[in-house]
């Protein structure tokens, strides 16, 4: 089996490095979708996330890995099964890291149902595609914008349900979808239609780096994991741990953190304020803030929260005409919300902004007293 690169060894980078664990918390967030150019660990950041993932309970002989403590997201097969009065097993199993090919069709993705069979024996059978087996886990789609626009409309409508029904004349079958959805594309290759592109919860635009200090810690340390990739990951397992443990803390969390109807509103008024066009821009933004606040280690979510949200919320969701800056970077982000509420982010009047939002630092959980 391959050596994984560290998660937490990947140099800078911070903002993708956050939508991702944002939605390793909260699946339900949507996706990110990670822009840019060659050779900026797009692919070695997803590769890494699903490596320190926590391990997950499912029925062990389930093809669809489903959860045995959530009947209500069941497939077909193990409702059948335990309408039947039968126990179904469990087990422990490691979170699946599940890679799309570009070439994937429709059947390849959602499965398919053997029609044949169902007329002539009266036996439904399905036979699952990739979403069955990137249920609880992460699908990776790297050149997402080179895949067909209809599988990857498929794609995300079973991320946005959490299930993948397929029906062929009259037969339905249904599984539960629910997966960490990745995808990266490099723009110079081309882009997404619009409706696909708003389709993803949260967006980074990426770049090299272009301090000369981390690029040279960029080297030393692939050059450290091409020699010994085992030693190299033992230096950066108690840092693994960490995170690790940090996003299974906050998955627990996140059902108790709550919002206010001041929070709805100043989500609101700062996507209207900026002209975002629909409405799933402020639910995601409102997850992705829930999301930020249970990684805290807090049950309440502040201004701070909707700003950090909203950063990777809106920037592919801007209108802008040849000549408009984007308003996207946390500190104009933040300046906007103060004036909307008329005063300071809760909680934070004493920190300063941080002058380049790509550096902000890894946040650490609250003690609780």
């Amino acid at each position: 089996m391959p050596q994984i690169y560290p998660f937490t060894a990947i140099v800078g980078q911070e903002r993708m490095k956050r939508a991702l664990i944002l939605n390793a918390i909260d699946p339900r967030i949507g996706g990110v979708l990670i822009r840019g150019e060659r050779g900026t660990a797009k692919s070695t950041a997803a590769r890494g996330l699903a490596a320190l993932l926590p391990m997950v309970k499912a029925v062990s002989d389930c093809r669809f890995s489903c959860d045995p403590d959530s009947p209500n997201t069941w497939c077909t097969e193990c409702k059948e099964r335990h309408e039947k009065g039968e126990q179904l097993p469990v087990t422990i199993k490691p979170t699946a890291f599940i890679n799309l090919p570009v070439s994937a069709t429709e059947d390849r993705v959602v499965g398919t149902l053997d029609i044949e069979r169902a007329i002539q024996k009266g036996e439904r059978s399905f036979e699952p595609g990739v979403l069955a087996a990137a249920n609880r886990g992460l699908l990776y789609i790297d050149e997402v914008n080179l895949l067909d626009d209809h599988v990857v409309d498929v794609l995300l409508d079973s991320a946005a349900m959490g299930m993948n029904i397929v029906e062929r004349e009259g037969i339905s079958f249904v599984h539960p979808a629910r997966f960490i959805l990745v995808g990266t594309m490099n723009p110079e290759e081309g882009d997404l239609r619009p409706q696909l592109l708003d389709r993803f919860a949260l967006s980074v635009e990426i770049h090299g780096i272009l301090d000369k200090r981390e690029r040279v810690l960029i080297m030393e340390r692939n050059m450290a994991f091409e020699v010994d990739p085992e030693g190299f990951r033992e230096t950066f397992q108690p840092d693994e741990m960490d995170l690790s443990e940090q996003i299974e803390v906050a998955r627990r969390l996140i059902p108790k953190v709550h919002h206010s109807s001041r929070d709805l509103i100043t989500i609101a008024s700062l996507t209207a304020s900026l002209g975002v066009d629909g409405h799933r821009p402020d639910l995601v933004i409102l997850k992705a803030a829930r999301a930020q606040a249970a990684f805290e280690g807090r049950t309440s979510i502040t201004e701070l929260d909707i700003a950090k949200a909203a950063e990777l919320a809106l920037p592919h969701r801007m209108k802008r005409g040849p000549f408009e800056k984007e308003i996207a970077t946390m500190e104009e982000l933040r300046d906007r919300i103060e004036q909307l509420s008329g005063g300071r982010a809760a909680g934070n009047d004493d920190e300063e902004m941080e002058p380049d939002p790509n550096q902000d630092s890894k946040p650490k959980a609250e003690k609780k007293t």
